[in-house]
């Protein structure tokens, strides 16, 4: 499989970074790396070769699956998901550092790397810009509980899995990973609203205790923080309908409510 990425030199880093940590220091399926050309000889982008996985997007086969085989793999990717968390970084952020000494200085330069890009191209939020800053920073001490980095793979969702004869063989697209907090997880949304879908096959996968006050608070953070990426993002991939814009907008609006704005 030829992955090339055109957002320059930094995801392209991340990935790789990202598969080769998952290959020496957890036993999650991976694909392997095989070629890495950042020379712009053959195209004017860098790009890698992976081995190609024989196997279906658990998203693509969802809705032939019943609840029990459903929750099954939700379990799986809870199970893989806190193997992944286990590894530890040197600093919080990006997986390539120098990143930051505190899981609050990090995310909240994620938050304001992400509103900064919506403001430039003119993305309209159903609350101000300013407003988002302000609940963001409301709550920011919540996520001084956070004191180690561990490795977050954030965008595993179904999607992003791949299964064949009932089990997970391959999980892909790693180039969002970086050091934070594990719950920040994809597989922890629902737990915060039920428009991400039922965590409770995935967190009891995870092995997960119920959530402190803080915890919950911070799990609120992260949703806000997905919902932002889930609107920007329909600028930048230029969506010729609204479709994903109206439903993450609805997402922001239901989570600013739960942080009591």
């Amino acid at each position: 499989m030829l992955d090339a990425v055109d957002a320059g030199d930094e995801l392209l880093l991340a990935e790789l970074e990202a598969l080769r940590l998952v290959r020496e220091r957890t036993k999650v399926p991976v694909p392997e790396v095989v070629f890495v050309d950042r020379s712009h000889e053959v195209c004017d982008a860098d790009y890698f070769f992976m081995t190609y996985v024989d196997a279906d997007n658990l998203n693509a086969v969802s809705d032939t699956l019943a609840k029990a085989e459903s929750d099954a793999y939700a379990e799986g990717l809870g199970a893989i998901t806190r193997e992944l968390n286990t590894i530890v970084g040197a600093a919080f952020g990006s997986l390539t550092g120098p990143g930051d000494r505190t899981w609050r200085a990090a995310f909240l330069q994620m938050v304001e790397e992400l509103l900064g890009d919506g403001e430039r191209r003119g993305v309209v939020l159903p609350h101000g810009y300013d407003v988002i800053r302000a609940v963001v920073a409301a709550h920011a001490d919540s996520l001084d509980e956070v004191t180690e980095p561990r490795f977050v793979e954030w965008d595993l969702w179904p999607g992003n899995c791949m299964v064949r004869d009932g089990r997970i063989v391959a999980i892909i697209e790693h180039e969002r990973a970086f050091y934070g907090d594990p719950l920040m997880e994809f597989g922890f949304a629902g737990s915060e609203s039920s428009a991400y879908g039922d965590a409770t096959a995935f967190t009891r996968g995870y092995g997960r205790r119920p959530f402190t006050a803080a915890e919950r608070t911070r799990r609120r953070l992260y949703n806000l923080h997905l919902a932002l990426v889930q609107i920007i993002e329909t600028n930048f991939r230029a969506h010729t309908n609204t479709e994903q814009y109206e439903w993450a907008c609805a997402r922001l609006r239901e989570t600013v409510a739960l942080l009591g704005r």
